[in-house]
């Protein structure tokens, strides 16, 4: 009787042990193009997840940047892709999911800690399907030199008239360059400037989303403002801004040259490195005081399964995992400056960081306009912003005539406008 006893509890021993390797015992591979965090993935992402889920162990292997859409989408053709896909946002995404390529993954657990702004990078244009965790995003705003500040004796802008009181009192000064932008580069006028002040004026995702509803025109009122302020801003760019690239800008600002830099908060690690003068920011000023304040807290990165992974509920479990609290605390962590997604609590140690996150207790997130439908034609929208931004900063071109023309564009292959 003894016998038989410990010979079947040793096979009901054997039995659940080998379906506990069976049902765990997975290991799953990341694609990704962020190369420049392999080894924030390698020793703390990885080794956390790990060391809760130990049936499962996981690879980041990632490709050269510009190389990754075409590595990637030669895999999965192929049938060798990895089982996670990391996603940028919107269309490039959303052409991966038609294809068949990403699963739907509306369905998991840890989906319900995101927003519908948050998932707006990865999910089909009726909202119906997600197809990727959200996994970062970027916040626009202002950084400055704390020291230039304290010096002229000028308190952080929190409407348009401060604002620019600030920059007369800098640019009166002498001393340093009020603001640290160029505009040869293009992209910085429109990303750090139109689509960082703009959402104050058009309302953040009301503005954004009856503007592709064809309710909202590119030459109303909320859409040209922010243009008229921008044909302001040349006259505190430093002499030669037009030239100026955007490594140029970094370097004016954090040489100490320049108070004030229209910025992301992708900047904060290497600002951090490179400055050596106390740095704060401030979220883009309202018009009045007392209005609600809008920022552009843009979706950059997200996370997703690929459809043709033979692990698919270890998969989950990973995916379910970076939407928890721990994963949030670890990358805002070790990436100041991409700043989770997810409503869970999430504690920032840099202070420049923290201060970028904590506009979204006080103001309305949004994400850059362009960004969801409106660019998929010809002329692509996110491209002619960048050049009206330019021609309005140089007094090129009014704010109302870069409205129109951006109008007429719009119109000339998007029904809603029509």
């Amino acid at each position: 009787m003894k016998t038989s006893t410990t010979t079947g509890a040793l096979l009901v021993t054997t039995f659940l042990a080998a379906s506990a390797a069976m049902a765990q015992d997975a290991e799953l591979i990341i694609e990704s193009w962020r190369n420049d965090d392999l080894t924030i993935w390698q020793n703390k992402i990885i080794p956390a997840f790990e060391a809760e889920h130990p049936g499962i162990k996981v690879k980041f292997t990632p490709s050269a940047p510009a190389e990754y859409n075409a590595v990637l989408n030669s895999k999965l053709d192929a049938g060798s892709a990895g089982d996670i896909i990391t996603c940028r946002p919107f269309d490039a995404s959303l052409a991966l999911y038609d294809a068949g390529h990403l699963a739907d993954l509306s369905d998991i657990d840890g989906m319900s800690n995101f927003s519908s702004v948050a998932k707006s990078g990865w999910s089909t244009d009726d909202g119906s399907a997600t197809y990727c965790v959200p996994m970062a995003s970027v916040i626009h705003g202002f950084i400055y030199n704390k020291d230039a500040f304290d010096e002229l004796g000028l308190s952080v802008p929190e409407t348009e008239a401060e604002f620019f009181a600030a920059l007369d009192a800098i640019k009166a000064d002498g001393n340093y360059i009020p603001m640290a932008m160029g505009t040869n580069d293009q992209w910085e006028a429109a990303t750090m400037g139109y689509n960082n002040i703009g959402p104050n004026y058009w309302k953040g995702e009301e503005g954004r989303n009856a503007l592709i509803a064809g309710e909202q025109k590119l030459t109303d009122e909320a859409w040209v403002a922010p243009y008229r302020q921008m044909a302001k801003w040349g006259d505190y760019l430093g002499d030669g801004y037009e030239a100026q690239t955007y490594p140029d800008s970094q370097n004016i600002f954090t040489l100490g040259r320049a108070a004030i830099y229209p910025a992301g908060s992708w900047e904060i690690s290497g600002f951090n490195a490179q400055a050596d003068f106390a740095m704060g920011a401030f979220n883009p000023p309202v018009q009045n005081a007392g209005d609600t304040c809008y920022i552009s807290d843009h979706t950059d990165i997200g996370i997703g399964m690929n459809a043709a992974t033979s692990n698919p509920e270890a998969a989950k479990t990973f995916l379910n995992w970076v939407a928890s609290s721990e994963f949030s605390n670890i990358f805002a962590n070790e990436l100041p400056g991409f700043f989770p997604l997810s409503n869970a609590a999430v504690e920032l140690q840099d202070p420049l960081a923290q201060e970028f996150i904590s506009w979204r207790a006080k103001c309305e997130s949004s994400i850059r306009s362009t960004y969801q439908i409106l660019s998929r034609g010809t002329p692509n929208l996110e491209n002619e912003t960048w050049n009206a931004s330019v021609a309005v900063i140089k007094g090129a071109e009014s704010p109302e005539d870069a409205g129109k023309r951006l109008q007429d564009g719009l119109a000339s292959w998007y029904a809603p406008h029509q």
